[in-house]
């Protein structure tokens, strides 16, 4: 069996800052530092909308009341996993009952596969309103060089 090489994979943590769009750009991630992923039971669904252009792809998620600093991206290869967690303002009240509830609050996660090959290396990440926007560029592909041919 023969050993493949391994990818690297780039990791967004949006740190929470005073300025007004919050803004992440990517570090690499050694192995153990997804291990994690997996250790959670229970996460609520994340919706994302994914677009594209000529140079990039853009990933769009509503993740309204996520805390800033909670909220990780991780690219690897293809995949683009989007973490966090929302923390309902109003379950810190200890005699609090609801009538209904649809909103999840609590840790959420979600892994998709991107369309085309990406620099992950140069994503970079904004959450503002409670939208985060994601932007990575395409990878450029492999261009045929044209050979000339010199008889003598």
């Amino acid at each position: 069996m023969q050993h493949k090489p391994s990818h690297p994979s780039y990791a967004m943590i949006v740190e929470h800052v005073s300025t007004d769009p919050v803004e992440a750009s990517t570090s690499s991630v050694v192995a153990s530092a997804t291990a994690e992923w997996h250790e959670r039971l229970e996460e609520g669904k994340l919706s994302v909308d994914v677009a594209h252009d000529e140079k990039n792809v853009y990933i769009v998620s509503t993740v309204a009341g996520a805390l800033p600093d909670r909220i990780e991206v991780y690219i690897h290869n293809d995949l683009l996993t989007l973490r966090g967690e929302r923390v309902n303002p109003v379950e810190t009240e200890s005699s609090i009952e609801f009538y209904h509830r649809e909103c999840f609050w609590g840790h959420f996660s979600r892994t998709i596969v991107l369309p085309v090959e990406v620099n992950g290396d140069a994503a970079r990440a904004q959450y503002k309103n409670g939208i985060l926007e994601i932007i990575v560029p395409k990878r450029t592909q492999d261009r045929k060089i044209p050979i000339e041919i010199v008889e003598e």
